[in-house]
């Protein structure tokens, strides 16, 4: 499962994104860092262009749906 998938159904806490950063990181994936941790083009972007804050929000937008 991937850190969104996780996170949406209360497995993980949104800290642990750092965790699935550095995985990332240390892996010989080709996935995109937005595709490993399962996010759409949209959510990427929040998380790059605003913060980690704004992305939580959309995500807690998502569970709470």
């Amino acid at each position: 499962m991937t850190f969104k998938e996780k996170y949406l159904a209360g497995e993980v806490e949104f800290e642990a994104i750092d965790d699935y950063v550095d995985e990332w990181n240390n892996s010989n994936t080709d996935q995109t860092l937005a595709k490993f941790l399962g996010f759409d083009a949209e959510e990427e972007d929040l998380w790059i262009e605003e913060s980690d804050e704004a992305l939580k929000e959309l995500l807690d937008k998502l569970k709470l749906s």
